[in-house]
């Protein structure tokens, strides 16, 4: 069994609020973990998966099924296919705050955030708070000894596919994953969108991992419209699959870029798409250097504390930084990522640490070992990298 970081944080935020709200890409371990929380903090606690037809049936007359459960948690899986129970859920808290009930009455699942941001936040405002779940992390493996950070980096974050017997049935997962998100959610969630021009746009994404949007080639490679480019791009992360990655714009006296870095969340899945099945696959393959950035750069966000944002840093002149930490415009965190055991830095990463005026100064590799490699620099594991992003 492997312990979620979030679970300590799900379960605080219970306490605080009528409703929590979990977001995450299917499969990556919500109803697991929604189950423990539940069990650990509440008698009896009820599941109701809003995609099985006996359990929607239950919620023919949902004010009368929720009173009949008071005092319990009840999860609500894929709460974004039913919308129309916001509204719903905003009576019911209102009615139980009234009598009694503040806190810990609804944790809520979903695997398409921006659907579900818009249904909840007019009906539920100020009473459910949002927690993103992602993929199984460096931290959580290395506490709970189930494997390496190379087995993680190669095969991803998805537990089924992280804790397969072998590499290649690790493979046959991702790539039956991808062809169900295609054929399966995808047409749920609006006009039809052709299958293969959104694999081809996904695997197009892997090829150049990390690279700065370019909307126009894309659409040129897919023979589609930008518009219809940029609509088909924001589905995917919509469906918490890709993520991009804002530049830095706080110096108005610098040639910054505008375009953001698009990366593809899950390490594994970008390994699928390039039919990578093991480490002499990837090692041999011209997306190791961007992979190991991608899968560097989506551990760290996934514990970024409130308050912290994530850019990258570049300019026309050459200054580059990989990724940057800000928090309270005072706090500015410099991390450069390198795939090397002997890790040199390149003089654009020095030019945006003076750019930026950066704080703290970081060289993320894949050894375990820290010390300083410049003056204000310090190189240092993935691992222990989070860990320090987890205090400030």
């Amino acid at each position: 069994m492997i312990t979620r970081e979030a679970q300590t944080e799900i379960a605080q935020l219970l306490e605080e609020f009528p409703a929590v709200a979990v977001l995450g890409p299917r499969q990556v371990g919500k109803t697991t973990l929604a189950e423990t929380i539940a069990t650990a903090i509440s008698p009896n606690p009820i599941y109701l998966d809003l995609e099985s037809p006996t359990d929607l049936a239950k919620l023919q007359e949902p004010e009368a099924y929720f009173e009949l459960h008071k005092g319990q948690l009840i999860i609500l899986d894929e709460i974004q296919r039913v919308p129309e129970l916001f509204a719903t859920l905003r009576g019911v808290i209102d009615r139980r705050r009234r009598e009694g009930y503040k806190t810990g009455q609804f944790l809520m699942l979903g695997s398409a955030s921006l659907d579900l941001l818009k249904q909840s936040s007019e009906s539920l405002a100020g009473r459910i708070a949002y927690k993103e779940l992602s993929g199984l992390t460096a931290t959580e493996i290395r506490s709970s000894h189930v494997g390496d950070q190379n087995r993680l980096w190669l095969r991803g974050g998805f537990p089924d596919s992280f804790l397969s017997k072998t590499d290649a049935a690790s493979l046959r997962w991702r790539l039956n994953f991808i062809s169900t998100y295609l054929e399966r959610d995808v047409p749920q969630l609006g006009p039809r969108i052709p299958a293969m021009t959104l694999r081809l746009l996904w695997t197009m994404l892997a090829h150049n991992q990390g690279a700065q949007l370019n909307m126009a080639q894309l659409g040129a490679n897919l023979g589609i419209a930008i518009p219809t480019t940029k609509r088909y791009l924001e589905l995917l992360e919509d469906l918490l699959l890709i993520r991009h990655l804002r530049p830095w714009s706080g110096n108005a006296g610098k040639r910054l870029v505008k375009s953001p870095k698009v990366y593809i969340r899950d390490s594994g899945i970008t390994h699928a798409l390039l039919n990578l099945t093991d480490m002499d696959d990837l090692l041999g393959h011209p997306v190791v250097g961007a992979s190991w950035e991608g899968f560097v750069v989506e551990n760290l966000l996934s514990c970024l504390p409130v308050g912290a944002t994530p850019w990258f840093y570049r300019t026309s002149a050459g200054a580059e930084i990989d990724l940057v930490i800000e928090r309270n415009r005072q706090q500015i965190y410099a991390i450069e990522i390198k795939r090397s055991m002997t890790p040199v830095l390149s003089k654009g990463f020095y030019l945006g640490c003076e750019d930026m005026g950066a704080t703290r100064r970081f060289l993320v590799y894949p050894g375990r070992e820290r010390y300083p490699i410049a003056k204000d620099v310090v190189a240092i594991s993935l691992a222990e990298m989070m860990e320090e992003l987890r205090s400030i």
